[in-house]
């Protein structure tokens, strides 16, 4: 057994037919002595050797041999020989290929492992920006990366979807809608909102506003660019109007109360109106009445009432006033409205005044001296019983008749020329006493015939 790392064979005579030799460049022959039959071909004719030395029968196959004469004969030691070293220098290239191909290989396997990750980096995504689609291929991770590559710049009021920061998988598709401001006015109410449609009638579907029947200020294939657009709708609305007995549904887009009276055929004459103002705005299911008004005007004349103005008199005695300038009422004419509303008389409406007189101040002084109590004749007698006689003790009392007044029935004749003012059941009851007692210094017990002897008991 060789030490090689090949099998040495043995050769054999040209008769013998397992006499085959290794050939590295026309291989048959298998390790361990097991032949596979080669195809045959016709034994090559090798060269004599020099005496004393052994022919070298190593030839590559892609050599055109020699003819070899076919009176040498063979030797078989030298065939022997001439394999082993052909094996040996087989070997020794096959290394030496090997030496040569390793870097090589090595290069390459780099190479398509380093080929590998920048595919698997690589994405084809599907971006569509406001409507406009388009593929790309992008080594970004995310939406937000994809979007800052491609100088796509998001704001407040735009959309993106995915969601900025969403990681990327090849074949994703992204969408970026810019937001466009809407200045709306819808049934009359004003409205700043923002819309990611790109026409008039895509915004009304993303703002859930019903268009049909409904009044638009534009046409609803408008496009909306970025500056934004201003919209006024107003929607279909059914209202109830209610006029000379009969009821009608109106359904209508119109922008006040005097338009849809009108489209229910009804006309407004006169003093005419509706329950509501007619320039408002009509809404869904309101019920508006019409209101048939008749009317005339009156001019009525009315007082106007004076004032009375007090002024301090320490001349006279307290509680007594004395009016110094009689009050005079003015008078005032004054114009009224009065209207019949579906045949109900309604209540009269002041619409002008003018002032025909002015009023005048009443002036009164009013006695801040302090009231005597005694009277030098007169301060013993009962003057109790005589009041009690006279009035019943009433300082108000007035008789029948209305001449005579107070606690000792004064007329008012006698009464102001003893000093007091006004008339005596006005007069507080000290100062009736007072003066009672100075009208019987004069006259005595004279002016009271049925009771004047109650004074002395």
């Amino acid at each position: 057994m060789s030490n090689s790392q090949y099998q040495t064979y043995e050769a054999y005579g040209p008769g013998d037919p397992y006499g085959a030799v290794y050939d590295p460049h026309n291989a048959e022959t298998v390790a361990y002595g097991v032949q596979v039959a080669p195809t045959p071909t016709p034994p090559m004719p090798m060269p004599m050797p020099a005496p004393g030395a052994y022919a070298d029968t190593y030839q590559p196959a892609y050599e055109t041999p020699a003819p070899v004469p076919a009176t040498v004969p063979r030797v078989a030691g030298a065939d022997r020989r001439a394999a082993r070293r052909r094996k040996a220098r087989g070997s020794e290239r096959a290394d030496s290929a090997m030496r040569r191909l390793l870097p090589q290989a090595l290069v390459v396997a780099f190479l398509a492992g380093g080929t590998t990750a920048f595919v698997a980096k690589d994405k084809a995504i599907e971006l569509t920006v406001d409507g406009k689609p388009r593929t790309l291929h992008t080594f970004a991770d995310d939406v937000t990366e994809l979007l800052a590559d491609e100088g796509v710049d998001v704001g407040a009021h735009d959309v993106v979807a995915p969601a900025p920061g969403t990681a990327l998988s090849s074949g994703d598709e992204i969408a970026v809608h810019y937001g466009r401001p809407l200045r709306l006015t819808l049934d009359g109410q004003r409205h700043e909102v923002w819309t990611t449609a790109r026409t008039v009638e895509g915004a009304l579907k993303q703002l859930g506003v019903r268009a049909e029947g409904a009044y638009l200020s534009t046409a609803r294939s408008l496009p909306i660019g970025r500056e934004g657009l201003t919209l006024d709708v107003r929607t279909e609305r059914a209202v109830t109007v209610m006029a000379d007995g009969r009821s009608r549904v109106v359904r209508t887009n119109a922008a006040t109360v005097r338009e849809v009276v009108e489209e229910a055929g009804i006309t407004l004459r006169g003093q005419d109106t509706t329950s509501v103002a007619p320039g408002s705005f009509p809404r869904d299911g309101q019920t508006v009445t019409v209101l048939r008004i008749t009317g005339t005007k009156e001019v009525r004349e009315e007082a106007i009432p004076f004032r009375v103005e007090r002024t301090a008199d320490p001349s006279l005695f307290k509680g007594t006033e004395v009016v110094e300038q009689a009050g005079r009422a003015g008078l005032r004419r004054v114009t009224y409205s009065l209207r019949t509303v579906n045949g109900v008389r309604q209540k009269p409406r002041r619409i002008r005044s003018e002032v025909v007189r002015e009023a005048r101040t009443q002036v009164v002084k009013v006695g801040t001296k302090a009231m005597p109590t005694s009277v030098q004749g007169a301060d013993g007698l009962d003057w109790q019983g005589l009041a009690t006689c006279e009035s019943g003790g009433r300082p108000n009392a007035v008789d029948p008749s209305g001449t005579y007044g107070g606690l000792y029935q004064f007329d008012t004749r006698t009464w102001q020329g003893l000093g007091g003012s006004g008339r005596p059941q006005d007069a507080p009851a000290a100062e009736q006493t007072f003066r009672a007692k100075k009208l019987y210094v004069q006259r005595g017990a004279s002016p009271w015939p049925h009771c004047g002897r109650r004074l002395h008991g």
